[in-house]
């Protein structure tokens, strides 16, 4: 549905170039109190520009500007008159179209960089020139010429031109992210800009939910909703907002026990769920799930696998219950996070296939046969959205989980990893008597540091990556940590893998047994979803999820995946990695800080599992890591 008439000239169009965080771009700029559309670069003209926007931010992506076939707008736009702001790959596009140049930057940026402000005006008006504000950077390219008009307004220690404006046409370019909540003044910046345009506090999300509820009744019509329920906050909100619009025998819920849920999981969502009035069948599939993914290996595979299950289930449930498909829409509680990573959008890069965005189900999409009522929302968004519906805070704030379950916290392994040319380099810089900057990075704090043999799925340039990890440890050895260094920490875990592109995770490792050498794991070849695996893993979890309520860390950490994985000792025991993260509307994230002392109870309590042979602490931010490891 498109805006309300009378927003037409007070809109905020975001041009799409594919980046990770268009819609986070668009969601964040509703939040602050100003309507946004998402727009195709391509064929956004001066005309529609002029009579339906009061302003147009460039997205990010992950193309390179001076790439054949790189996504592009007309250069026109910049001659339009409105107020213009370009983020990372946007900025670069301004630049290069205005008359400046682009190169592949020296120093790659994942994460976060702080800011030198030059001149605390237009975008930056109010701003401290001695704040030195924290922002997020994920690029691979920079500027290096501005064109005519240009200066400069901010820059960081890696990133000349962090920042750049033309006041006279009131035209931006800023090269980190300011819509992710990790960039600690990004509101601010953003805010400056709806300023700019003219159009602040003209949008708020009782106007979404109106919009909405006016949408699935028209998309529904007299039909009715079948709608996949996880018990998470994604498919419960979902639920509530259907439930509002739709009569109460046109609204069925169904949960799939995958076999994936966590320990005694099950149970507890059908009768959260039931305590809520819903209409609910089970379907207990464990075995048809396990059967399916036995010697199955690779991440994509396993989620395409996972959300076709669903959708054979959901088909063989609609039999059994005697009901005329014709009849019935599918619902899913997709959130807009699911989407992007997807590659759903244009120019977008494949991250991960969630469960909800298999083929099939896109093929249900294209067919208009699928409700999705979160679809463009993000998880804060999705929280906000269920205390308007009136949902109890036990459920609004639960950590999220992923729909294909612990399926994709279990690693798999076909073959040992390839020692290749830059896993090669990447052992040579770790050597504690190399002379890498690196090696000498580590002498410095007191670290060692080697190279895991196994894989995880990132997000590196708005691009997927599928890469190794290095695990840190005091050099004195696991016995000798007693305290953690955050800043060095967290200043290595961004710089490596912004240097290694065979990398893209950081960990520490936080606890073996005896006779278990970090620096000589060995990978597990062969190893594939099975129950004892997943048994496993229900149980470690288990222990992280009471800790968490113990200690009183619930509410502190957003969410905290427990992932295990195919590498180990020579007695053939595999490793634990725990991945606490903060964040707000998972396009980006950064790692929960931890105290020692807790974190020591909690390791040494996973490592007298049977079958853990180490633990480990994933120190990564989001970018360079996905939040899931797959």
């Amino acid at each position: 549905m498109s805006a309300p008439e009378y927003l037409r000239g007070k809109k905020i169009a975001v041009l799409d170039f594919g980046g990770q965080y268009a819609h986070l771009i668009a969601s964040r700029i509703r939040r602050l109190g100003a309507y946004s559309e998402i727009v195709s670069p391509s064929e956004l003209t001066v005309e529609e520009a002029r009579r339906e926007f009061a302003g147009l931010i460039y997205s990010g992506g992950p193309a390179s500007v001076y790439d054949r076939g790189a996504p592009t707008s007309s250069p026109t736009l910049l001659e339009a008159g409105l107020p213009v702001l370009g983020i990372c790959y946007g900025h670069q596009l301004i630049m290069q179209q205005a008359g400046g140049k682009v190169r592949a930057a020296a120093s790659r940026e994942y994460g976060p960089a702080h800011l030198e402000v030059l001149r605390a005006e237009g975008l930056l008006e109010g701003e401290s020139e001695t704040a030195r504000a924290t922002v997020w950077m994920s690029h691979g390219d920079e500027v290096d010429q501005l064109p005519e008009g240009f200066i400069t307004i901010c820059s960081t220690e890696d990133c000349q031109h962090a920042a750049v404006a033309d006041f006279q046409r009131r035209i931006y370019g800023i090269q980190f992210h300011p819509e992710v909540r990790h960039s600690e003044r990004g509101d601010f910046y953003l805010r400056n800009f709806l300023g700019i345009c003219g159009v602040a506090d003209t949008w708020s999300l009782q106007g979404f939910l109106e919009l909405e509820t006016e949408r699935i009744r028209q998309q529904v019509g007299a039909r009715k909703v079948f709608l996949l329920i996880s018990g998470g906050v994604d498919s419960t909100v979902a639920f509530a907002l259907l439930a509002r619009v739709l009569p109460h025998d046109h609204l069925l819920g169904l949960f799939v026990d995958t076999g994936f849920m966590r320990d005694r999981e099950g149970a507890e969502v059908e009768a959260a769920l039931r305590a809520l009035g819903v209409d609910l069948h089970t379907a207990h599939a464990e075995s048809l799930f396990f059967e399916r993914l036995q010697g199955v290996f690779e991440p994509e595979a396993k989620r395409k696998i996972i959300g076709e299950l669903f959708l054979e289930v959901q088909a063989s449930e609609t039999t059994r219950l005697g009901l005329n498909a014709a009849d019935w829409f599918l619902g899913q509680g997709t959130i807009y996070p699911d989407t992007i990573e997807s590659g759903a959008t244009r120019h977008s890069h494949k991250i991960k296939t969630h469960h909800n965005r298999v083929p099939a189900i896109e093929a249900l999409i294209a067919a208009g046969r699928v409700v999705e009522p979160l679809r463009d929302l993000y998880k804060d968004e999705v929280r906000e959205l269920g205390r308007l519906l009136g949902l109890p805070d036990a459920i609004v704030d639960r950590h999220p989980f992923p729909g294909p379950g612990l399926a994709v916290r279990c690693l798999c392994m076909e073959k040992a990893p390839v020692e290749d040319p830059a896993a090669l380099e990447v052992r040579k810089a770790l050597l504690p008597d190399s002379s890498d900057p690196l090696a000498a990075e580590l002498r410095n704090g007191q670290l060692q540091g080697a190279l895991l043999p196994f894989h995880s799925v990132g997000v590196q340039g708005d691009q997927r990556s599928y890469a190794r990890c290095v695990a840190l440890w005091p050099q004195g050895g696991l016995s000798a940590m007693q305290e953690l260094h955050w800043p060095v920490l967290l200043s290595l875990a961004r710089k490596i893998p912004n240097r290694f592109s065979a990398l893209n995770r950081v960990l520490l490792a936080v606890a073996a047994r005896p006779e278990v050498d970090i620096a000589a794991l060995r990978p597990r070849p062969h190893y594939d979803l099975n129950e004892k695996r997943v048994a496993l893993l229900q149980k470690a979890d288990r222990i992280v999820h009471n800790f968490q309520i113990g200690h009183g860390l619930y509410s502190r950490i957003w969410q905290f995946p427990v992932v295990l994985a195919p590498g180990g000792s020579a007695s053939g025991g595999e490793s634990l990695i725990l991945r606490p993260i903060v964040s707000t509307d998972a396009m980006t994230a950064a790692v929960f800080e931890m105290d020692i002392l807790p974190l020591r109870e909690l390791s040494q309590t996973l490592i007298a599992l049977d079958g853990i042979d180490a633990v480990f602490y994933d120190l990564t931010s989001k970018p360079p890591g996905t939040i899931e490891w797959e």
